[in-house]
């Protein structure tokens, strides 16, 4: 295979590739490789297409890594994934064909703004967390959520790009380039660090470093060296987004230390999960909250010029800088202001110089009139009578429990007012209700978080046994998960106190029938040893238990049980007609012992009679007498 040649960043432009894509632009040059505009003369659309580092091309275990990637990518088909529509290789050029989305990245919008405002950030973290359930759906870890892979179109709509590619770039590959490496290790999960694995619990622990860098403008584990950068995800202690900047509601920080433990066990299961409490919190949180900006305890440094820390990065920088939209010229708001003020003095003026005065403070425009009653009327004809009377209006709103949702609750001013001025109209939007999330399985005190974090207060705690939730977490609620209820609602609980207690009983001696009834009876289960021999318990009866009878054990505990073979038994042999010293040595080779009984002095040393008949059952440990002559 041939090489690309070192500038084929700016060859490729005015080529067709694969005999499809006309490159037309260059846009950034990332980690992975270099990212240009170009046409798909076949579709007759623009695409991004990526071209992989040549390094990297000419390595054939990453080009089937990557090919095999990119087809999974590809089969994601979700709103908020940025769409891979085809992956390729022409000559020494392997490349990627992405949908070109024209914007920014998450990257650009924390360099200008952050801190973001709550509902903002909220608002670009739900997109992240929707496309991150598809391919979590789906079987796919994306392996590196970072702000330069979360791209802000132009329009405001929040997509990821690049799922699954960080998996093609082996350790070895992402250790030897540092610039990649850097990119990543702010958001790299303690068990990517440890052990180079990812779950769906990795992109979750990336998503609230997304939010804490979000909410206070910094990074939680910020560093300029990727190995310590790395060490402190394994070894240093999360910070929580209020501990660098004021106004973050206690729920959101709530959220970034549930998302980013250390422990994957600790976070929740995958991004839907998450998603649904974001969902749940962002409905929650009072308006003054949600319109808050955080702000930051330190100074945030922004460079003059945007400096890329990834393939996204630059690619969304280059391109917001060729055809980002820009602000409409228009005039400012103190000359609008002179403007109003000056018509306003003149028509005073004017009013006065005619002989008018009583007029423009009786019926004219400074005159006082009655505000129509409107209170319980839908909102738009209600807004018709305010009008129809002389006067402006706006709308604010608020939950009411009597009146239905959609219809005024009250006006401000209310009775009579100057014509021309504004009347505020409070129009109901229903009774406010809290849908109580999903508890079980929570510990007490992030069911108790997850309650308050929606206005909702625990009510009575009651704790009960359970065989299959562990101690300390939450069997169910009441109400129920879904359920919806008043702000300040009481939630009570039932905590689990693990399985029940019980007794040992004994049943050393019962048959191996009668000990499991009585076991299964104390809600133990049977587990067997090896059985034994015994003289004293009868075959297929219990010699042994362990625990022992009175001991504490819990329910669903097993019980081991050492079942009685009967007394250990040999078969006689015959040993008549043998010497002493063999016939001896044959008994006491079973197990048995010898009493030897000569006869006229044993001249012959020959076994005449044996006391044990032979091939009769003879307990091991038995004597037998011999008559020797």
């Amino acid at each position: 295979m041939t090489t690309a040649p070192p500038n084929a960043a700016f060859s490729l432009v005015g080529r067709i590739v694969d005999g499809r894509y006309r490159v037309i632009a260059h846009l950034a040059d990332g980690g992975m490789g270099t990212v240009f505009v170009a046409v798909d003369e076949r579709l007759d659309r623009e695409v991004a297409l990526k071209i992989m580092r040549p390094d990297l091309a000419r390595d054939e275990a990453f080009v089937a890594r990557f090919r095999r990637e990119a087809r999974n990518a590809a089969r994601l088909s979700h709103p908020g994934v940025v769409a891979v529509t085809d992956q390729g290789q022409d000559g020494p050029y392997v490349f990627i064909a992405m949908e070109l989305v024209r914007g920014r990245t998450l990257r650009d919008v924390l360099r200008a703004d952050a801190p973001l405002q709550i509902d903002r950030a909220l608002g670009i973290l739900e997109p992240v967390l929707a496309a991150l359930a598809a391919a979590h759906d789906a079987g796919i870890v994306h392996r590196d959520v970072k702000p330069e892979n979360v791209l802000i179109a132009a329009d405001g709509t929040v997509k990821v790009a690049d799922f699954g590619l960080a998996r093609a770039v082996s350790t070895q590959t992402l250790t030897a380039d540092s610039d990649m490496l850097l990119g990543t290790a702010a958001y790299l999960a303690p068990e990517q660090v440890e052990f180079g694995t990812a779950s769906e619990q990795t992109d979750v622990y990336a998503v609230g470093l997304l939010l804490f860098e979000m909410l206070t403008g910094r990074k939680a584990f910020p560093g300029d060296v990727p190995i310590q950068v790395a060490y402190q995800h394994v070894h240093g202690q999360l910070p929580l987004p209020s501990e660098h900047a004021d106004g973050v509601p206690a729920a959101l920080d709530d959220i970034v230390e549930w998302a980013s433990a250390k422990d994957p066990t600790e976070r929740p299961a995958d991004a839907a999960e998450l998603l649904r409490t974001v969902r749940d919190v962002r409905r929650a949180l009072p308006a003054a909250q949600l319109t808050a900006t955080p702000v930051a305890r330190e100074p945030l440094h922004r460079p003059a010029t945007p400096r890329p820390d990834g393939a996204t990065d630059r690619l969304q920088a280059a391109s917001t800088r060729a055809i980002g939209p820009r602000p409409p010229a228009g005039p400012t708001g103190t000359a609008r202001g002179r403007a109003r003020r000056w018509w306003i003095a003149a028509l005073l003026v004017l009013a006065l110089i005619g002989g008018g005065a009583a007029w423009t403070f009786t019926a004219g425009p400074l005159g006082t009139v009655a505000i129509p009653q409107v209170a319980g009327s839908a909102q738009g004809a209600a807004v018709s009578k305010i009008v129809d009377a002389g006067f402006t209006t706006s709308i604010r709103q608020e939950f009411s429990e009597t009146v239905p949702a959609g219809s005024v609750v009250s006006t401000n001013p209310s009775g009579s007012t100057r014509r021309g001025s504004a009347i505020t109209l409070t129009v109901s939007k229903g009774k406010e209700r809290f849908e109580v999330p999903t508890l079980k399985g929570l510990t007490q005190d992030k069911a108790t978080a997850a309650v308050t974090a929606l206005n909702l207060k625990i009510g009575t705690i009651t704790r009960d046994y359970d065989d299959s939730v562990r101690t300390g977490q939450v069997i169910s609620s009441t109400p129920g998960a879904g359920a919806s209820v008043k702000r300040d609602s009481t939630v009570d609980l039932v905590v689990s106190q693990g399985p029940q207690p019980v007794g040992v009983p004994n049943v050393t001696g019962q048959t191996q029938k009668a000990a499991e009834a009585s076991l299964a009876d104390a809600g133990l289960k049977v587990a067997y040893g090896t059985a034994q021999n015994s003289d004293t318990v009868p075959s297929g009866s219990v010699i042994s238990q362990d625990p022992p009878d009175g001991q504490q054990a819990h329910h669903g505990d097993s019980v081991t049980l050492v079942l009685s073979k009967g007394p250990n038994v040999v078969t006689m042999p015959d040993v008549t007609g043998k010497d002493t010293a063999t016939a001896t040595q044959m008994l006491q080779a079973l197990g048995l012992k010898v009493d030897v009984n000569r006869y006229f002095g044993g001249i012959f040393d020959t076994v005449r009679n044996q006391s044990e008949d032979a091939g009769s059952k003879v307990k091991v440990g038995t004597t037998i007498r011999l008559a020797v002559v």
